[in-house]
């Protein structure tokens, strides 16, 4: 056989494989939700969406009785546990416990979170007579510190943008926003991007890894100072995706 022989015979070389619509997200509607904080107002409007959209939703809180009060308020199956309880029970975590509390929280549920896919909303913030302003965790940001805390634990960070005001109202049927969800897997992103899109009006896009967390968190500050200026209970839309 010549060099030109050679040269013309066909090649093994796989095809390539066609890139993935970044919009085939997994089904998540069989996966149970867990809101810690779920009796504060955010965490309270996401179960309260969560729940309205047929996602199975339990809500979390220090005093079970509390919990079980506000699942009570909030209807459409919603479920009241104790904190622990709620994580076990759980396959996706919601975070939205106070800025002040978020360690300490997280520190004591870390054995009842091994394994669970963790969704921290939490924004840390001061308050000053110049209006609201971000403070910079040690570890960077919120979601940081819980995956320091969390080593078992799958970390993302979503959730950090809207409206209490607008998740509580039973009279608004959607949420006109984006959720910017940022975390180190991939597939726990779908997961979490899925989640958001569940409440009718909401896309979750994908924003990064959780380095990238701080600027999602402080954000918050500033669209506190859009609230104020224009009385107004604003969200985000990214374009052109």
């Amino acid at each position: 056989m010549t060099s030109t022989d050679s040269a013309q015979q066909p090649t093994d070389a796989p095809a390539k494989a066609p890139a993935k619509d970044p919009w085939d997200l997994p089904d998540v509607s069989g996966l149970v939700v867990g809101v810690l904080g779920g009796t504060g107002p955010q965490g309270k409007g996401l179960a309260y969406r969560l729940a309205r959209a047929g996602q199975k939703v339990i809500i979390g809180s220090r005093a079970a009785e509390r919990a079980q009060a506000a699942a009570e308020e909030l209807g459409h199956g919603v479920e009241g546990a104790d904190n622990a309880e709620c994580a076990r029970r759980s396959d996706i975590v919601i975070v939205a416990v106070p800025w002040e509390g978020h360690g300490k929280t997280l520190e004591s549920l870390r054995e009842d979170l091994v394994g669970k896919l963790v969704v921290d909303c939490v924004n840390p913030l001061g308050f000053d007579k110049k209006g609201a302003y971000a403070l910079k965790p040690q570890e960077g940001s919120a979601a940081e510190q819980a995956a320091a805390l969390l080593p078992e634990s799958r970390v993302t960070a979503a959730f950090h943008h809207l409206s209490a005001v607008l998740l509580e109202d039973p009279a608004i049927d959607e949420i006109d926003t984006d959720v910017m969800v940022l975390g180190e897997d991939r597939a726990d992103v779908e997961i979490v991007q899925a989640l958001a899109g569940r409440i009718p009006g909401m896309r979750g896009i994908f924003a990064g890894r959780l380095r990238n967390a701080h600027q999602v968190e402080s954000l918050v500050a500033n669209l506190i100072s859009v609230n104020r200026r224009y009385k107004a209970h604003a969200g985000l839309r990214v374009t052109d995706v």
